[in-house]
Order: C-alpha cells, then structure tokens, then sequence
C-alpha cells in the first residue's frame, strides 16, 4: 500500500539541495542590539525591532499591568466576549498617529491583511500588485476571489497601461503594495500610485508594517514621509516591529472601518488581541510620539553604516534602499547562507535571505536605534573578513 505522505520526504530533500532549507534559531533572554543566539553572544541586526522599544521597561510594566488587570488572553472575539476599553484607546491612538477618522485592530499584522482585503473585493474585481509584495498581501488578493493582475516591482507605468486597458471590465479595483518592501528596503512610489488611483476610481491599499514608527515626522509612516496625510487611502501595518508588540490594524475612514468591522472574516472570527499586547502597543505608540529622538538615533546609525560601505565594502552592492533595511545580493543560496555562518562566528547576527522568500539571495541587515558605534564597526568589519 502506497504512504500518501511519502512526497513529504522527497520535497524536503528538494529544499535541502537547493539550499532553501529553514530552521528557528532560539535567542535567549530579553531582546535588544545584543542577545544569546543559540548560546553564543551576538550583535542583533536581524531584527524588526527598529526602535528597540520590545525590551523597553515602560512597554513591559504596561503589558504586566494589563494582564494583573484583565488576564492572560482576551478568550473571545471583539464582537463577542473579548472587546476591552484597551482596544478602543489603542485604536484611538493609532487613528491620530495616522491622522485617519478611525482605526481597527486585528490579532496579527497577517489577519489584517487577509481580512481588508477579502471584504473589499471579490470576484467582480481586479486587484493590482507589485510583485515584491508581502506573503499577506498576495495571499489576501488570493482569497478575495478577484482578477489579479501582478505588475513588475515599482513599475507605475505598467500600472497604469492595465488600468487604460482593463478597468472598465470591473466593478471595484484595488491597488494593493508594501509602502518598505521588507526583503529590499526601497519604499513605493506612493504618492505616483495614488494620482493613477484617482484618475480612475481605484483604491489603494498600502502596508505599512515596515514603515510605522519609522518614516515621517511623527513617525507615522510612509504616508506621512510622502506627505500624503488626509489623501483618501486604506493605511495597514503591524504592532509587531518598531511598536515592540504584536497584532495589525487598519486605519481609514469611518465607514472603511466600519465595514471592516461588520465583514472583514479575520477580525470577526479570531479571538481578540490579548490585554499585554494591547496595552504595550499603546505605551510604545506614547513613545514614538513623545521621542523623536529614538527615530534621529536610528536615521544616524543607517547613515553611518551607508558610509562605512562606501569605504570599507565597495565590492558589497547594497540594493537601492530608503529605509533601516540594508541588503547585499549573493550570487546563489549557498553563498548566502556561508556568509551567514561566518557572521555568527564572528559574534553578528545577520541572516541569508534565499528563494522562495526573495528572487535573488541576499543577506539583510536592519539597523535598531539602540545599535551602538561599535556595533556597527563589528559588523563592517566581519563582512570584510568575509571570504
């Protein structure tokens, strides 16, 4: 009798020759620019924790306080049992980061992707992607059912070309990207994308994982950064990188928010974010918005290892980047993933970033404002020895 789980095997085997093959690494102990990986002390420039605000003591006694107050887990959805005043004042106070009408909050940055946009669109509609776009992203155009139309990275005009040829053959259109592509760094041409949106009648939805607490004057992202603010759009991000935290939200207007709430299946039907993590997302989001600082130290230390490129590491192309995310392309995986190895031997932790993740293999670094001077000579200095 044949093992129907026998290909299994074979496909791991598959992964292994490629030199696609994943594995967790544990760090112990608390977070920050230096942690225990796997035992050994290393330089963390791994992380998404851009302002170093997860090891943070006021995000840890806001968290702590929250759980003594209202527990563990929310045990139940937000229209049912599982709705806290918390919500509310973290959805409040990510509204006026963003300058929006209001703000939803899922579990995860992932579940806001995939419910957004399974409720805005269906199978009468297009959805319009940038190729580089987050797993989220591609997933939720999956599910909604809609005509998918994937155009090349960045390509505005091809965006446009589709919308000339195609639009008035649906109903709704949604144009949905990454504001920082995470496994690049580069940002979208947003404001580009929302003058094609409005000539002919799209919307946009924009993830802002990568860019909340990070880009613009008040750190409230891409939109910001691009002066966009108050321009009619579907603004997504995460808790989860520079807020130090965990869940997702979606911030627009009333009625987007509305809606969301009353048809977006992965808010309506997943248990509510927990009170810790609620409530330390609300201390961070007082932080980023109380020091500035944090943002100015983080932009320093990007500039500083731009330039110690640029005089050490010439050989080293980094890709076009306008963000904390730096990466170097490798000519296959299995160099990726040798430079990797010798980086944590030389006490840095910057991982290989290979295929299906990415189309070409890279190492990538990303930068923390709690990275020291000396910090970042270690790493120069490591991807020099580097063979």
């Amino acid at each position: 009798m044949s093992n129907p789980y026998a290909w299994l095997e074979q496909s791991l085997k598959t992964i292994h020759r490629a030199d696609w093959y994943r594995s967790v690494k544990t760090i112990q102990g608390s977070l920050g620019a230096v942690v225990a990986l796997d035992g050994q002390e290393v330089i963390n420039f791994a992380s998404n924790d851009y302002l170093g605000l997860a090891g943070d003591k006021r995000l840890i006694e806001a968290a702590t306080t929250a759980i003594q107050e209202f527990g563990t887990g929310s045990t139940g959805s937000r229209l049912l049992s599982g709705h806290r005043q918390l919500h509310s004042e973290l959805e409040t106070a990510i509204a006026n980061l963003k300058q929006t009408q209001d703000c939803v909050v899922f579990s995860s940055g992932y579940l806001a992707n995939l419910g957004a946009i399974t409720a805005l669109v269906g199978k009468r509609d297009l959805i319009l992607s940038d190729q580089y776009n987050h797993s989220s992203l591609k997933n939720g155009a999956i599910l909604s059912g809609a005509t998918i139309v994937e155009y090349l990275h960045g390509d505005i005009e091809a965006v446009k070309q589709e919308l000339h040829r195609t639009r008035n053959n649906y109903r709704r259109c949604l144009i949905i990207t990454d504001s920082v592509f995470s496994m690049d760094g580069d940002l979208c041409a947003l404001p580009a994308l929302l003058d094609i949106a409005e000539e002919f009648n799209c919307m946009v939805l924009v993830d802002e994982a990568h860019g909340t607490g990070v880009l613009g004057g008040s750190g409230a992202g891409c939109v910001e950064h691009f002066d966009c603010t108050g321009r009619i759009l579907i603004q997504m991000g995460t808790l989860s990188k520079a807020l130090g935290s965990l869940g997702g939200y979606v911030a627009g207007s009333k009625s987007l928010v509305d809606f969301l709430r009353n048809r977006a299946p992965s808010w309506i039907y997943t248990t509510a974010l927990s009170p810790g993590d609620t409530a330390a997302a609300l201390a961070a989001i007082k932080i980023v918005q109380q020091e500035p600082q944090r943002r100015d130290r983080l932009w320093k230390n990007v500039a500083y290892l731009r330039q110690l490129f640029a005089e050490l590491l010439p050989h080293l192309q980094l890709l076009p980047s306008q963000s904390p995310i730096l990466c170097f392309q490798l000519a296959n995986a299995g160099d990726a993933v040798r430079v990797g190895k010798e980086l944590i031997s030389a006490g840095i932790f910057a991982p290989a970033i290979r295929p299906p993740t990415v189309p070409t293999s890279r190492v990538r670094v990303t930068m923390m404002a709690t990275h020291e001077r000396e910090h970042i000579d270690k790493l120069a200095q490591a991807l020099a020895d580097s063979k």
